[in-house]
């Protein structure tokens, strides 16, 4: 990572100890991956509910001048645009360069920024960041630089957070400073702007994280369709599963703002995916639904049942559905929906969606009962209820002790099973928080979003071997 480069400031500023801001995760992407995140993030400008201040980095002004005519439709959008690059011909001649609201600065081409990728986005409503450095030669390897433009290789992060889109941005700013003093009070004015302007009303995730979705499975059409210049190429499947991977970051990202704004109890879903995983585990279940069940866990906040409606079909109390594999479709739970629209988390949309079912056939949204109920969701709904009502013990004036608290909430639990909850699972609840009481400790970490392939389906992984297998 080049020293002065605003990733590697903002990496060092994050390092452990630092008061006040935790750790960031930092993966490697293929360039094809970051063209199709870029462009979903940068489409949600048109829809943005309020104008954003966008701060980018092309390295070279050559890559500029590709999406300049696009530039000129998010400018029309945007308060401010401001392009950083090395110059080239023709970048500071283009329309779009010459448009009132769009500045560009010249970078050296020894500047460290001048090998950086970025995307900084900040709208009292709406943010997300991509902030990316190509790798050098030396990182990649003895087999050196790749030929094909699309598998080039950077080096980053990318978030919806507002503080740390901010942070970058400030960085910017004062990285530019010396290149233009002038400008860089005009962006330190609208930051403070847009700050002063946030609200605790936000444009909907959920559209945006279905947009970036798209367009990554575009780009994955794209660079498998015959006769295209990387179609022939099988290299042990890197650019898919880096497609993947960043196809869950998207979901889990959006959980991560799900649970941030909750101030009472902001790691519900990594307590909650902690548990189910435990409960798994003393069932027994088979790895591959362990995993599915913890990342269904760090999901869950996507699909509250306040943002559902009934789907009982008028006058018999079922869901209305032919097939039994129709019934987890449900288009009126939009978290759940939005989750579907990745094919390899549509068990997870299922478990998810189900959630809030009632072993007695009393919940929503379709009034399934008993072993109707998927297993997962009905672990996924008790454990959910159990952390909710742990945290709001934990976080009462009169808080009790640790072991009080939790056989408060699970004796809550037990007052409703047969009811609302399968009584085996509950035996199994009592049985782990007994083990809780006793000292055993579950790992309660937020995961590391950039690695989220791993959290996929193991059979989800054969079936895009298979997929790999057909088209080859």
């Amino acid at each position: 990572m080049l020293e002065g480069s605003i990733l590697h400031q903002l990496k060092m500023a994050h390092q452990p100890g630092q008061v006040g801001k935790r750790p960031l995760n930092f993966g490697v992407y293929y360039k094809n991956t970051l063209v199709a995140l870029c462009h979903a993030l940068e489409d949600c400008i048109l829809t943005c509910s309020s104008q954003p201040l966008v701060v980018t980095a092309f390295q070279r002004g050559k890559w500029y001048l590709q999406e300049a005519d696009r530039y000129a439709d998010l400018a029309e959008k945007s308060r401010q645009v401001v392009i950083m690059a090395a110059p080239d011909a023709g970048f500071a001649e283009h329309p779009t360069s010459q448009r009132s609201n769009v500045d560009l600065v010249s970078l050296t081409p020894d500047d460290p920024v001048a090998q950086e990728w970025h995307l900084m986005i900040l709208a009292p409503t709406y943010s997300a960041m991509v902030l990316c450095q190509e790798l050098s030669d030396a990182d990649y390897g003895q087999s050196g630089p790749p030929t094909t433009d699309l598998e080039r290789k950077f080096y980053g992060f990318w978030t919806f957070e507002a503080n740390l889109v901010q942070e970058a941005i400030d960085l910017a700013i004062a990285h530019l400073r010396p290149y233009n003093p002038a400008l860089a009070d005009q962006l330190s004015s609208q930051v403070e702007a847009i700050t002063a302007g946030q609200t605790v009303e936000r444009d909907d995730l959920g559209p945006i994280v279905a947009r970036v979705v798209d367009y990554l499975h575009e780009t994955h059409t794209v660079h498998h369709a015959p006769g295209t210049a990387t179609s022939w190429l099988k290299p042990e499947h890197h650019l898919d599963t880096n497609l993947v991977s960043n196809e869950v970051q998207a979901f889990l990202r959006m959980a991560q703002l799900t649970d941030q704004a909750d101030t009472r109890n902001p790691n519900a879903a990594a307590e909650v995916a902690a548990l189910a995983e435990a409960m798994g585990q003393l069932l027994d279940l088979p790895i591959w639904q362990i995993s599915r069940l913890k990342l269904a866990g760090l999901l869950h906040r996507l699909a509250p049942l306040q943002q559902t409606e009934s789907v009982l079909a008028p006058g018999t109390g079922r869901y209305s559905s032919d097939a039994p594999d129709q019934a987890p479709s449900c288009p009126l739970v939009p978290g759940a929906q939005v989750v579907r629209t990745m094919p390899q988390l549509r068990a997870i949309a299922t478990i998810i969606t189900h959630q809030t079912e009632h072993w007695d056939g009393s919940g929503q949204p379709g009034g399934l009962a008993g072993d109707e109920i998927p297993l997962e969701s009905r672990i996924l709904g008790l454990v959910e209820t159990f952390q909710h009502r742990l945290a709001h013990l934990r976080s009462a004036a009169d808080a009790l002790s640790p072991e009080e608290c939790m056989a408060k909430a699970l004796a809550d639990c037990q007052q409703e099973q047969n009811q609302r909850w399968d009584p085996k699972l509950v035996e199994t609840l009592s049985l782990l928080v007994c083990g809780l009481q006793q000292g055993l400790n579950l790992s309660v970490s937020s995961p590391k979003i950039s690695a989220g392939l791993w959290l996929i389906d193991s059979r989800c992984a054969d079936d895009l071997f298979a997929q790999r297998v057909d088209r080859e």
